[in-house]
């Protein structure tokens, strides 16, 4: 079992492209807590991470995965989280149950839309909202509430330094805008269409076009209705 500062790793529960996620015991209190580590150690990798914590630790509203702290050990970097371990991402929600009724899917949007624009008021972008990243869980005995989480895509709206020419297309193809795939300058507007997406697949547990490899995927995307 690893130590980091006041937390007693468990159980992996999870893995993305930043980091895995596991079950933790805090030493002090008693809540139940997941822990994100990093996956790797270089500095840009290192910077999208922390700039992740910053950007939750920021974030209050309930729709939000709430992060309780974050610290290094060893090298290691790793933020604390409410734990939602007892909750069902939509990806699972749809592979096990198929399409789901209207009511429930404005319900869940609703709560989705709220989170973001709390972000977007801040003057931060998910970039990686997807059925995965959604996921529902029960509070104070109250169902079907929405928390979005891992923000590690997320960036300042603020224009960007860097050329077209050395960007990196960042978030889940299936997701991504027609901007984002073409490269182009991005806004609070590419969350809002990933989330219509999301809505989409919710209603009809599908997604609008398929492909056998990302570029076909993303010419589709791109080009038809």
């Amino acid at each position: 079992v690893m130590q980091l500062g006041q937390y007693k790793r468990g159980r992996k529960i999870g893995e993305g492209g930043m980091g895995a996620v596991y079950e933790a015991k805090p030493l002090l209190l008693r809540r139940p807590t997941a822990i994100k580590l990093m996956h790797s150690a270089t500095p840009e990798a290192m910077a999208r991470f922390e700039a992740e914590v910053q950007a939750m630790s920021e974030l209050t509203h309930p729709n939000t995965a709430v992060v309780f702290d974050y610290g290094h050990t060893d090298g290691v970097f790793y933020y604390a989280m409410e734990y939602l371990g007892d909750g069902i991402n939509l990806s699972q929600l749809i592979g096990k149950h198929g399409p789901q009724p209207a009511g429930r899917v404005a319900h869940i949007m609703e709560q989705v839309c709220g989170a973001l624009s709390e972000a977007h008021e801040r003057n931060l972008i998910h970039r990686d909202i997807k059925p995965a990243n959604i996921i529902l869980c029960e509070r104070g005995l109250v169902p079907d509430v929405a928390k979005v989480v891992d923000f590690g895509l997320v960036k300042d709206i603020a224009p960007e330094a860097t050329g077209q020419s050395t960007q990196i297309i960042l978030g889940t193809p299936h997701y991504l805008s027609p901007e984002q795939l073409l490269g182009r300058p991005i806004t609070v507007a590419v969350d809002l269409y990933a989330l219509g997406l999301v809505g989409y697949e919710l209603l009809t547990g599908k997604r609008p076009f398929e492909g056998k490899t990302v570029m076909d995927y993303a010419t589709k995307h791109i080009t038809q209705t």
